[in-house]
């Protein structure tokens, strides 16, 4: 079966007592036992749920993955993953990061004797460079948030594997409809379903997805010690969103590439970052490894000072700190995602004080464009000059 189909008939004939269609929600936290030493399968919640289970499932085999993990949020899967490291172990990650990612590892992590160097993974002889005898894993974003710089999978996996090395990436902007790391060598998958897996802005959720049988177990180990699950309700939520993903995504990023080629021809824009465009840094490693670009677009405005204006005159485009949903939103990131980041920091990897990322919904182009171009003019018109 192809994607789209293994989706939509996620949780389809499993329920056999009634034959829901819809997958049921089980609340239960606790199971009878038939009999001593004896289980259905199921005994705490915490440990396995029907609902979870499959969701977990769905997203395993969406992914080419042998285990599927379903945790409270984003932030929880990767705290989880995290779990397989030690005091004094060191990762490589990508330079250009989301800003809730660095602030649980140089906050939190660190301070449990975990090291982390932030490398552009773009460059394989910089990556090379920066293993070390204690490095265990290199974890990549790609496309990154918020600069959609693109590291080449394969390669990254391939040279992890050299040195026995994890892969851990960060698939949560392409979803596994536009792009399976693990089919590219990768270990680990992570998403925050919250966004495009769920869809519809109102799940919070994390996904974890494994290769091979000890990598698996050990993170449902991990897992069910942490504890950090998603809970019943919200499963089925997550399961009814993915079952519209290839509608979905194919409408963000049809929406995407309308709005990347507008946003270059208005004056107020610098520069646009989406993969979709030919002339992107890193577009034929998108294409060769990827079916597609997602919705999200990054640009720069010539002046911060247009920065405040823009958001303040957004009318259908919604200014808010997420991405992924039908609805389009704008993000600021030097404020929002990425406010943790010390400046210093952000401005060397590039998001400086004039970059918005937009994730684009799949409300009708025209009006997503003429949105962004009225808000973008009023941004024009400073202390009551046109610039």
């Amino acid at each position: 079966m192809k994607l789209e189909t293994k989706l939509i008939q996620a949780g389809v004939g499993k329920d056999e007592k009634t034959g829901a269609v819809s997958f049921p929600v089980y609340y239960a936290t606790a199971y009878r036992h038939p009999a001593l030493g004896q289980s259905t399968g199921y005994d705490y919640t915490r440990t396995a749920n029907p609902t979870r289970a499959i969701l977990e499932e769905t997203i395993a085999i969406a992914e080419s993955g042998d285990a599927g993990f379903a945790c409270a949020s984003g932030m929880a899967a990767v705290h989880t993953v995290m779990g397989l490291f030690s005091q004094g172990d060191h990762l490589i990650v990508s330079l250009d990061l989301y800003g809730g990612t660095y602030r649980l590892f140089e906050q939190v992590l660190s301070r449990y004797g975990l090291t982390f160097s932030y490398v552009d993974l773009r460059d394989i002889g910089a990556l090379k460079n920066a293993i070390r005898p204690d490095t265990k894993a290199i974890f990549v974003e790609t496309p990154t948030n918020p600069l959609m710089q693109i590291t080449d999978i394969r390669a990254v996996a391939q040279l992890a594997k050299q040195h026995s090395l994890l892969t851990i990436v960060d698939n949560t902007f392409l979803t596994p409809y536009c792009q399976r790391p693990l089919e590219l060598g990768a270990d680990i998958v992570l998403h925050s379903a919250t966004k495009y897996l769920a869809g519809h802005n109102d799940v919070l959720a994390g996904l974890i997805v494994t290769k091979g049988e000890e990598l698996s177990e050990k993170i449902r180990f991990l897992h069910n010690s942490i504890g950090a699950v998603l809970g019943p309700q919200d499963c089925w939520l997550l399961i009814r969103g993915m079952k519209t993903l290839a509608l979905r995504m194919e409408r963000h990023q049809s929406n995407a590439l309308i709005v990347a080629e507008k946003l270059r021809e208005h004056p107020a824009v610098a520069e646009v970052f989406y993969p979709g465009l030919p002339e992107h840094p890193g577009h034929e490693i998108q294409v060769n490894q990827a079916t597609g670009h997602s919705g999200m677009v990054s640009f720069r405005v010539r002046d911060v000072e247009q920065v405040g204006l823009f958001l303040q005159n957004l009318q259908i485009v919604s200014f808010a700190e997420s991405l992924g949903g039908v609805e389009s939103l704008c993000t600021y990131p030097a404020t929002q995602t990425h406010a943790d980041i010390p400046q210093e920091v952000r401005e060397h990897v590039g998001v400086c004080d004039r970059l918005l990322r937009l994730s684009v919904g799949i409300e009708h182009p025209d009006d997503v464009v003429a949105d962004l171009f009225q808000a973008l003019n009023a941004s024009l018109v400073v202390g009551g000059s046109v610039r």
